[in-house]
């Protein structure tokens, strides 16, 4: 479990009367979240673990530190758009604050996040890195900014998409600088794809592709566009005379400048007045015959964007659950040094409480990553289970995570209290930020459509994640076999219900409950394995009290007017809201008690 923190005198500096609770300034974010390490010496080898364990440690310093102030800047001295440069030229540029190109020079240069899973020799280790890896760094990095988070996932798909589907020549004249880690060699990637005809529904979209030799000239409008002057944008566009819906439209790489050295014959019309991400400039798009070229089969952009979504789903779940887990640090720094009537917040009932509310969807959401992150890396290895296994993850985690994290966010904020909604803590920009994960790549009723309707109701993704979990459940010896009886029985209802809704049309309005319903059940079989393989590697098995509390609070049906609190409740506050192991002997006894 996350570690309390413990105010030291030099930490209350800021607040010499000591009526104040510091915040996390000066935090390692890596040092503060032994779950995090227990996940990835589960899921990662021992010698790649050991290797990124350094720069982890690192990054988690810089998020709780230097980082943090940058995005507290970046946040406030948003992009500015130019229309001309200083000699009256009609030349385009975005003019950032020196803060946020400091979040680049860290996240593309010095740690290199876009391009981990693409490029070899990136820290040092010799081959690309897995998944799982890759989004260790995701995580401590969207800690301390959420908005840069978009141009790493973007740069990453960008690149994910020439390296599968570009011809040769446009892979040896773009690929290197999207993954390059040298700042002055760097080409930063982009995703235009909504329009104002069709945001979720992409086989409405109206921009038009005229070819002309070698490339094509597209024109019309892009509505929402992330990372605006990125240098090397991926869209969607529908070729002169191509037929209606997706399979009309192609995948286009669209450069920002000419080989001549002159931008491309498009305008960012205006920035976005956006609620969150601010540091990052996003905009509207107008195309006036700009140069493109195809990528892969024409008839095939929707299903080859289709994937780049998908990854970015899952980066935007681990996105949400770091700042859950960034909300729950600040929470618990108020908690443990807030003096009131007397007592610490966290030595009140109702005070520990809402701090095991909190903690509960971050574990949920962390376990949840991590295993749609290995089901991504076994996918790309070869294997057709976890293919099918991905495709139902992916939907689950972006839409139950995502939500979450708006009410940790918040609930979190409210811990602090009154100043916790001063834009000078973090708090308040975690809770701006939060609001755009369940809009990103698809709004809540979209991916619980696309998890129920297309995932089960299409391909059956729903058998891949029963036998996922029932081996999970297998593999989990030390847990109590009446508590494992008891995932099995929730994981086969929970996966009927999914079946139940996605047979009939007219159960769509059921969706989402039964999105959430898998998630959750998956997320109490995964604490339980994880419970299991940590008690195995350190002796400590609280992880599995969080397997629990998922089926008490987040499944089963509660009476509004039954006492729930008890002494067995209050025990397993004690020891999840501490940080002292647990054995699998004392812990099952909980788990079981009435």
């Amino acid at each position: 479990m996350p570690r309390p923190v413990i105010a030291q005198p030099e930490d209350v500096a800021a607040a010499p009367s000591g009526l104040l609770a510091p915040d996390t300034s000066g935090m390692n974010f890596y040092r503060a979240d032994p779950a995090l390490t227990d996940l990835l010496r589960i899921h990662l080898p021992e010698n790649l673990f050991r290797h990124i364990e350094p720069h982890l440690d690192r990054l988690g310093e810089l998020a709780g530190g230097h980082l943090d102030e940058c995005a507290r800047l970046a946040d406030r001295h948003t992009p500015i758009l130019h229309q001309r440069d200083k000699f009256g030229r009609d030349v385009q540029w975005i003019e950032y604050h020196p803060a946020y190109r400091e979040l680049e020079n860290a996240a593309f240069g010095e740690f290199g996040i876009h391009a981990l899973s693409i490029r070899k020799g990136i820290m040092g280790w010799p081959d690309k890195y897995p998944v799982v890896a890759k989004h260790a760094f995701t995580f401590l990095f969207n800690q301390t900014e959420f908005g840069m988070g978009c141009p790493i996932n973007v740069t990453d798909g960008c690149a994910k998409l020439l390296a599968n589907f570009g011809s040769e020549a446009l892979k040896a004249k773009y690929l290197d600088g999207l993954t390059s880690t040298d700042m002055s060699k760097l080409t930063q990637g982009g995703q235009f794809m909504t329009e104002k005809e069709g945001g979720s529904d992409v086989g409405m979209l109206t921009t038009c592709a005229v070819q002309e030799g070698d490339h094509w000239r597209l024109y019309g409008e892009k509505w929402f566009c992330s990372n605006a002057d990125a240098k090397v944008v991926m869209l969607l566009a529908r070729p002169e005379g191509a037929g209606p819906g997706t399979r009309g439209v192609g995948l286009f790489l669209m450069p920002r400048f000419l080989d001549n050295g002159t931008q491309n014959h498009y305008r960012i019309v205006r920035l976005k007045d956006k609620l969150g991400t601010r540091s990052m400039a996003s905009g509207e798009i107008k195309l006036e015959g700009a140069i493109a070229y195809a990528v892969g089969k024409l008839d095939r952009g929707f299903v080859q964007m289709a994937e780049m979504v998908n990854s970015s789903r899952l980066s935007n779940g681990v996105k949400s659950t770091a700042l859950m887990r960034r909300a729950y640090h600040d929470a618990m720094t108020v908690a443990t040094n807030r003096v009131v009537f007397g007592q610490r917040i966290i030595d009140l009932p109702l005070g520990r409480r809402q701090m095991l509310k909190i903690m509960l969807p971050v574990e949920q959401g962390l376990s949840m990553s991590f295993l749609t992150a290995d089901a991504l890396d076994r996918a790309e290895a070869g294997s057709q289970d976890a293919a099918a296994l991905l495709r139902i993850l992916t939907p689950t985690l972006k839409f139950r995570a995502t939500r979450d994290a708006r009410k940790v966010c918040g609930d979190a904020l409210e811990m602090r209290g009154g100043i916790g909604y001063i834009e000078e803590f973090a708090t308040a920009r975690l809770l701006r930020d939060a609001h755009l994960g369940s809009v990103w790549e698809g709004t809540g009723n979209i991916v619980a459509i696309d998890a129920l309707c297309r995932a089960v109701g299409r391909h059956g993704a729903e058998s891949a994640l029963a036998a996922d979990l029932h081996a999970r459940l297998d593999d989990s010896g030390s847990v109590p076999q009446a508590w494992r009886d008891n995932l099995r029985d929730l994981t086969d209802r929970a996966v009927s219900f999914a079946r139940d809704v996605a047979a009939k049309s007219e159960n769509e309005a059921d969706a989402r409950r039964a999105t959430s319903a898998l998630y959750h059940v998956a997320s109490a079989v995964a604490l339980a394995w994880e419970s299991h393989r940590i008690h195995e590697m350190r002796g400590d098995a609280r992880r599995l009290l969080l397997s629990r509390l998922v089926i008490d609070h987040r499944v089963t049906p509660s009476d509004p007017f039954r006492l729930t609190e008890n002494a067995v409740q209050a025990k397993m506050a004690e020891l999840l809201l501490g940080d002292r192991a647990a054995g699998m002997s004392k812990v099952g006894e909980l788990v079981l008690a009435a």
